[in-house]
């Protein structure tokens, strides 16, 4: 039995993912800021498998006491934890220069320091553990520099996955920890922080299909995986190397 815990579980990405993973068979901590889609979320995924273990907790990840005494609680709850998905995250932002340095910095301290948090909490548990899966969820958009009010927010998802990548290298080095590190890219998977522009986003793909290819790749275990494979494997690889006023106008 594999104990996942989930951050920004509250909706969206993090919300489905408790759902499929219930279903594959996860113990699961769901974590977020608002408790009451918490408590909804359990009662859904009891009433369709009843014999997991579902705890929750309030979290907001860009309180760095909150994080470390959470992710010890919620392990020391379920008897341990074997995995831990840094999904929280957040979808502010402003083109740089125009005055909003508020929205920026709001999501660069939830995206990229409080990710560093969950990490340094999770690892810290894995560490004395001696193995344990972190799964990062990072973003296509950190494939290259992105414009105007994804300029700050793509920022943060290069920094998460570069942070992962780091762990990753780290743990190769590392034969006494069975520690595994997944970076996830999605590509456009409808949620609720994007759900006010998704009518007009090329290649736009509902949760449930997105999260399924999500979670197929936590469950390899591989190294990084963009999801859905389709177009966002090939289109990757373009985004890296095309011009980018090309890039621009294929996002």
């Amino acid at each position: 039995m594999t104990t996942t815990l989930i951050t920004g579980a509250s909706s969206g990405i993090g919300a489905e993912l408790a759902r499929q993973l219930a279903a594959a068979g996860n113990d699961l901590a769901l974590c977020a800021r608002r408790t009451e889609r918490l408590e909804e979320l359990r009662a859904e995924i009891l009433a369709a498998q009843p014999d997991r273990r579902v705890a929750i907790a309030a979290l907001d990840v860009t309180d760095d006491d909150a994080v470390f005494r959470v992710f010890r609680s919620l392990a020391d709850e379920l008897g341990g934890l074997d995995r831990v998905v840094v999904n929280a995250g957040l979808g502010k932002g402003a083109p740089i220069g125009t005055g909003r340095y508020d929205a920026n910095r709001e999501t660069a301290m939830t995206n990229f320091v409080g990710a560093l948090a969950q990490c340094e909490a999770a690892m810290e548990l894995f560490r004395e553990a001696k193995r344990g899966h972190l799964v990062v969820i990072s973003s296509m958009s950190a494939m290259r520099g992105m414009p105007k009010t994804m300029t700050t927010y793509a920022a943060t998802k290069a920094g998460v996955a570069a942070l992962a990548e780091g762990i990753r290298s780290e743990m190769l080095g590392k034969p006494d920890l069975d520690i595994t590190v997944t970076t996830i890219y999605p590509g456009y998977i409808r949620s609720e922080m994007n759900e006010k522009v998704a009518q007009q986003t090329r290649f736009m793909v509902g949760t449930e299909e997105g999260v399924r290819g999500i979670v197929e790749a936590i469950e390899k275990g591989v190294d990084s995986a963009r999801v859905p494979a389709w177009p966002w494997k090939p289109l990757g690889t373009a985004m890296r190397h095309l011009p980018l006023g090309v890039v621009r106008k294929l996002t």
